[in-house]
């Protein structure tokens, strides 16, 4: 829609309102030309009612359900301050139609910035949303017998049989937060204390007694979100026998398109990012957590309104290692929904708490679940070694071996002048094969001393630098523990079946030792280890 240069400041908001409204599924019309059957949803501008015009009225199936109160841009952070204006419209008797209940749906916009309040809610409260809610929308929640936010309030007590009790203090305050109207919550809970299952009764929860619609589970790894599908399949409530997806539809998002009747949504960070942007992705960014991508574009594309995935998706939006993927080109995705946000972290940090309002529901430490006996403590055992500490260096006219990172290849070169490599670039572009060797022999003579009185290797993580790293680490340990292949492998994202091989470190004799990269990390489950 073309504008006009001499255009004022309200005739500015209009039209970018009558583009949002537009792109959001409705037919905007003037007051002088009405036709409630030209759409699903009409907006007509300036309809009049007994108290004057209202800039516009919603009409949804020939059916009032709303007003906007638009005004000029310069107004965006004063638009609580006509929210008495547009509740008067909302309550005012329309001209040519009956309205003999107040309109539920109230907006506030200047084209910019939109607040939205739901009349249904128990406390009526604005709050600032993406853009209009589409006309589909607002007939679903017509229809509802009541709001997500009165569902809230309906929730029964907590059946706590089966649960700990940092989940029961998590579940119960996190409730109280979402029943306050508090639209962002943190869930602190130690690593081993069972984060996502918390979650699930949660989400269980509120899909069965809330009226809630659709629950979006955010993880910014492709392996944690397939551990979350897992961990959703497993799961039966304590107040029925039948598993969670038996119940409910679960979809872990491997593409843009999302079924129509699925419950939860499971998705990494950066998938959900290039779906809302209407792009493709390449799966090896779902990989990498996105506080490690190399690649971070230094003007990013903002998220823009998406028909497809319109804001009001989801009804709560969970966010798994909240303390890596809440900031910089991530936090729009998470502030595109029109919901409830749920941080899920074990390591917050001050940004974590910035971001979700210091609204804190658990607290839950390593130190707490150690005394709980929910995790055991940790042993430091140092093996120290000179080139670890300080580095080391390469004498002239010695023979040195050159290797491909990638190939392995190898050729051999004098070398010409003394150099010295410092201990960062160890296995980086330096490798120092009795370094290793030294690390891996010391552990072999002493993990009977670590772990008295056992008869086997425990089952054991090495973590590596990079891959080459990684294939240097497995065969010295085969070399010096004398055992075959199966005893000691490598799971990475690049490694033959690291799925399968993953399986079998969890549920198989072998291997005893894993060596891995990328792949096993935060979030990853293997109880056997210690």
């Amino acid at each position: 829609m073309s504008t006009a240069v001499n255009q004022n400041p309200e005739q500015l908001a209009r039209d970018r309102i009558d583009e949002l409204l537009r792109a959001a599924g409705w037919v905007v019309q003037d007051k002088s030309a009405i036709d409630f059957g030209a759409g699903l949803g009409v907006a007509v501008r300036e309809y009049q009612t007994d108290i004057g015009p209202a800039d516009y009225v919603l009409f949804v199936d020939r059916s009032a359900v709303g007003v906007i109160e638009a005004k000029p841009e310069t107004w965006g952070e004063k638009l609580t301050t006509v929210e008495d204006q547009s509740s008067g419209y909302a309550n005012a008797r329309l001209k040519w139609v009956s309205n003999a209940e107040p309109l539920p749906f109230v907006y506030e916009s200047t084209g910019t910035i939109t607040r939205f309040t739901d009349g249904r809610d128990p406390s009526p409260r604005s709050r600032e949303v993406f853009t209009f809610h589409r006309p589909e929308t607002l007939k679903s929640w017509s229809n509802a017998p009541f709001s997500f936010r009165t569902g809230l309030s309906k929730l029964p007590e907590l059946n706590t049989d089966g649960l700990r009790d940092c989940q029961i203090t998590a579940i119960t305050n996190l409730e109280a937060s979402l029943q306050a109207g508090k639209p962002r919550a943190l869930v602190q809970m130690a690593t081993g204390s069972g984060k996502t299952f918390t979650a699930i009764t949660q989400v269980y929860r509120l899909l069965k007694h809330t009226g809630a619609r659709r629950i979006l589970f955010l993880v910014d790894t492709k392996n944690l979100g397939e551990q979350a599908e897992q961990e959703f399949m497993a799961y039966v409530p304590n107040d029925d026998n039948r598993k969670f997806t038996e119940l409910y539809n679960v979809q872990r998002l491997t593409s843009p398109s999302m079924a129509g009747d699925t419950q939860v949504v499971i998705s990494t960070i950066q998938r959900m990012y290039a779906t809302l942007k209407g792009e493709d992705l390449d799966e090896s960014l779902e990989d990498e957590n996105p506080a490690e991508q190399k690649f971070r574009p230094k003007t990013p594309k903002p998220v823009v309104y998406n028909p497809k995935l319109p804001p009001e998706t989801f009804d709560v939006v969970v966010i798994d290692e909240c303390h890596r993927s809440i900031y910089n080109l991530w936090r729009q995705v998470s502030e595109y929904w029109d919901a409830f946000l749920v941080g899920l972290t074990a390591t917050p940090d001050n940004r974590t708490f910035g971001f979700f309002k210091k609204n804190v529901v658990s607290e839950y430490t390593h130190e707490k679940a150690v005394a709980d006996k929910v995790n055991v403590g940790n042993e430091v055992y140092i093996i120290e070694t000179k080139v670890t500490k300080g580095g080391g260096k390469v004498q002239a006219q010695q023979l040195v071996e050159k290797r491909e990172r990638a190939t392995r290849a190898k050729r051999w070169e004098t070398q010409d002048v003394d150099e010295a490599y410092a201990a960062t670039q160890l296995d980086r572009s330096v490798v120092a094969p009795d370094q290793i060797r030294t690390v891996i022999r010391t552990f072999h003579d002493q993990w009977p001393e670590i772990f008295p009185g056992r008869k086997e290797l425990p089952k054991t993580l090495i973590f590596a630098k990079t891959d080459s790293h990684a294939d240097d680490i497995i065969q010295t340990v085969r070399e010096e523990f004398g055992e075959g292949n199966e005893f000691c492998r490598k799971i990475t994202n690049g490694a033959k079946n690291p799925k399968s091989s993953l399986t079998a470190f969890r549920n198989e004799y072998y291997p005893r030792i894993a060596v891995t990269v990328d792949m096993i990390a935060t979030g990853t489950d293997v109880k056997p280890l210690e």
